[in-house]
């Protein structure tokens, strides 16, 4: 948790730096909380680094394709000429990732993860795939993680203004 928050109090200040008077002082402990809430719920003081960022992605304002990415860059293992996500590296992204609609009272259980592995590796005779893969089963939105599009969806349409007039 203490190199955490040391990675979130540099994260924020950059922040600050680039966008002047938009990010709340509180933003390193206000984000902090809601990681140990999610990730160190017995309050033993640890959080893996790779959750953190899993839900880091998760929540940034970047592209769902540059999320995607970065799950596979922090989940993948090397694999000779390219990196490899394993039925197990999976299982844990998606655990890692659920973590964040149950922190509000929408959690999903083991056996939904379990199900979202094996339509990821349906057809596939490895034990595992690489990126393209991965994106690609991605972008089919599975049912386990439809909560991230849609909130992709929400926040991108929030700047979007019409020139209507109503009545």
């Amino acid at each position: 948790v203490q190199q955490i928050s040391g990675m979130l109090m540099e994260l924020f200040q950059r922040a600050r730096l680039e966008k002047p008077g938009q990010v709340d002082p509180r933003a390193t402990e206000f984000t902090l909380s809601l990681l140990a809430a999610m990730y160190d719920r017995s309050g033993k003081g640890y959080i893996k680094t790779r959750s953190a960022a899993a839900a880091l992605i998760a929540l940034s304002g970047d592209t769902l394709l540059a999320k995607y990415r970065a799950f596979f860059q922090f989940y993948a293992v090397p694999g000779g000429k390219a990196a490899l996500i394993t039925r197990g590296a999976l299982r844990s992204l998606l655990t890692d990732l659920n973590q964040i609609p149950a922190i509000v009272g929408e959690s999903c259980t083991l056996s939904c993860v379990e199900i979202a592995t094996h339509s990821c590796f349906h057809g596939v005779p490895n034990s595992a795939i690489v990126e393209e893969k991965f994106l690609s089963w991605l972008r089919s939105e599975p049912a386990v993680l439809l909560w991230l599009p849609t909130c992709y969806r929400l926040s991108a349409t929030e700047m979007v203004s019409h020139q209507a007039r109503c009545r």
